[in-house]
């Protein structure tokens, strides 16, 4: 039946894809939900979520996964919602942290959890490391709320599919293409919000690849642990492991404990390694040659380092200025350094002044008119700071083993377990809770540093060895597993090639001059690096043509909105992106509460920038009708 001629024809409504429904994704709903009330003032808007895992967790954080496989933050340090601390426009909408999550779920007050989920949240205590399977269910609540906190004129669409391509003009609407659909959604606006994902090899992976399919080896291709196949991994079987990061860890828990392998512990906290049989014997190794730092394992108390002090809002705006990318190591770094001390000596003078030999306020003074790295700097510290122990060293931090050499395999075992006892030791002592000051102090320059594009790949590499490290419980299930002989350090700047003329993979490393492991499985034990080019995600990949792709293989985007440059540099007027794919990626989606937290900013500023499009999109009469400032 067609309209009447004098009937109106109801405007179209505006639309919003986003592409991605985990935890980054919901992060953006929820700021959605907030600043909608200002900005659409009732307006209609069709809000579109693609993603063929549920919502929530998306795909890393699923339900599916073992539940052996454990957070690398504690409960307390985990939340999804916005603070006063969080450098925003829009407003914040208060939330529980994932520990306050658990105590309403244990006390009945969440509703529709089941009865594993409900146990293990009475189980848990604000410094527990959860089970992912546990966040898994916190992401899903949070996605639920913030749809419940929708204006009513925003209606959601959840769609089960996986999106193949997008298409449409710059200036137009834009097509989302989804699998097992004909047509594809139409938007307004799109946000690319993919997380982590897959990659496709690259020249050394397809190598090793078809160098195993040649050879009926196993070769393990660098990805999310949870999803790889570890059947290939036989009982007793020696297994070349290249990466020594979380990813290892999750490998390592799988086929120890996840194989019906059990520890016992004599009361010190010395665990015993009891094994099931079912295990390989893992041989790892990585260029530092040791884990991540563990966590550290005490709540900071009393004065917090001020930050920023050196790397703040004004030093990231005049590199910024400058004409062409800043260089990391003659720009950047010396501000990462100097501000990394500052957080560091801060601590110690103010929580353990005993330990210094001149009062702060001096120290300070005098700290600010030094260069990182400077002899002025080395005499003012060595003066200042007695002990060699209490003193930043950075660069033997980063790498530990530099230099070491031991005789034999076994010389190398007992060094590398003593290097970890005492990691875990330092870590566990709030006497060096300038280590703790340090951290912050990498929370607060990663945070800063966002807002400068494509850095390269060093410094997120450093800073999540130094600030996301593995639980403690994890490091003292390695020892144990190392006592057993169940893993076996293979050292730093270890190699890993193939070997065709024995049919084998093979590793060594300059710790152990000589000595050389050979295996029929090599695992690569990371995850693969963000690249668009290479980018297992077919919608990302497609876009490589249009749009700017930096040296790292990120996608360029604002660091104001997060909208996509196309190849001419220009922000799109309709298409956004979040997420590690782009150049201004986050340390992740949810943060520690009262940290000002990167993503929180970018999640606020890409809803503002999206809902002011779309009420730019409202027929005009519509818009005359908004609020004044809307």
């Amino acid at each position: 039946m067609s309209a009447h001629p004098d009937t109106p024809i109801a405007p179209p409504v505006p639309s919003l894809v986003i592409v991605g429904a985990g935890p980054r994704g919901t992060g953006l709903v929820e700021r959605i939900a907030a600043n909608a009330p200002e900005l659409l003032a009732g307006a209609r808007l069709d809000l579109h979520l693609v993603d063929p895992h549920p919502p929530g967790g998306g795909r890393v954080w699923r339900r599916d996964q073992s539940p052996l496989l454990w957070m690398n933050s504690m409960a307390e340090d985990v939340t999804m919602y916005t603070d006063d601390t969080v450098r925003q426009r829009g407003p914040v909408r208060p939330g529980p942290s994932l520990a306050e999550w658990a105590a309403l779920a244990a006390d009945g007050v969440i509703p529709g959890l089941d009865p594993e989920t409900v146990g293990e949240a009475r189980e848990l205590t604000d410094r527990t490391f959860p089970s992912r399977r546990l966040q898994s269910a916190y992401l899903g609540w949070v996605y639920g709320r913030a749809v419940a906190g929708l204006p009513a004129g925003v209606v959601v669409h959840e769609h089960r599919r996986r999106a193949l391509r997008l298409s449409g003009p710059r200036d137009g609407r834009q097509r989302v293409w989804l699998e097992g659909r004909a047509e594809p959604l139409t938007a307004d606006l799109v946000v690319l919000a993919l997380g982590h994902l897959p990659a496709a090899p690259d020249a050394e992976q397809a190598a090793l690849a078809d160098f195993a399919a040649r050879h009926e080896l196993t070769y393990l291709p660098p990805e999310f642990t949870a999803d790889s196949d570890l059947d290939g991994l036989r009982p007793g079987e020696d297994v070349l492991v290249r990466g020594f990061g979380l990813a290892f860890v999750d490998l390592m828990v799988l086929v120890t404990e996840g194989r019906g392998g059990t520890y016992t512990d004599d009361g010190t906290g010395t665990l015993t390694y009891h094994p099931s049989g079912r295990e390989p014997v893992l041989h790892v190794g990585s260029r530092r040659g040791v884990p991540y730092r563990s966590k550290i394992d005490y709540p900071l108390r009393g004065e917090q380092p001020p930050l920023p002090r050196f790397l703040g809002p004004a030093e990231v705006e005049e590199l910024r200025r400058r004409p062409g990318p800043p260089d990391f190591r003659r720009d950047i770094w010396p501000l990462v350094e100097k501000e990394l001390g500052f957080a560091h000596y801060h601590r110690l003078f103010t929580a353990h002044p005993e330990r210094t030999r001149v009062a702060w306020a001096d120290f300070e003074a005098k700290y600010a008119l030094c260069d990182p790295g400077s002899a002025e700097l080395d005499a003012l510290v060595s003066a200042s700071v007695p002990d060699p122990a209490d003193r930043l060293d950075l660069a033997a931090l980063d790498h530990p083993l530099a230099g070491l050499r031991h005789p034999c395999a076994e010389s190398l075992q007992d060094g590398i377990r003593a290097h970890i006892a005492a990691d875990l030791a330092r870590r566990e002592d709030p006497r060096h809770s300038s280590d703790l000051a340090v951290f912050l102090g990498l929370l607060s320059a990663y945070g800063q540093l966002l807002d400068l594009g494509d850095i390269g790949t060093w410094w997120h590499g450093f800073f999540n060895y130094l600030a996301s490290g593995p639980p403690g419980p994890r490091l003292r299930q390695l020892l144990a597993l190392s006592r057993a002989g169940c893993v076996r350090f293979l050292g730093a700047d270890a190699e890993f090639t193939a070997d065709p003329g024995r049919g084998t993979f093979r590793a060594h490393s300059p710790g152990v001059p000589g000595a050389v492991t050979e295996a029929r499985v090599l695992v690569e034990a990371r995850l693969p690096p963000p690249s668009v080019a290479r980018s297992g995600d077919r919608l990302l990949r497609g876009l490589a043509r249009e749009v700017t792709v930096t040296p790292a293989g990120l996608l360029a985007v604002s660091p104001d909105d997060g909208r996509i440059l196309d190849r001419d540099g220009r922000p799109h007027p309709r298409r956004f992106a979040l997420g590690p794919h782009t150049d201004a990626r986050a340390s992740g989606a949810f943060t520690r509460p009262r940290t000002n937290g990167p993503a929180f900013r970018q999640n606020d500023a890409t809803a503002r920038a999206a809902l002011a499009a779309v009420r730019e999109l409202l027929p005009h009469g519509a818009r005359e009708h908004l609020p004044a400032g809307a």
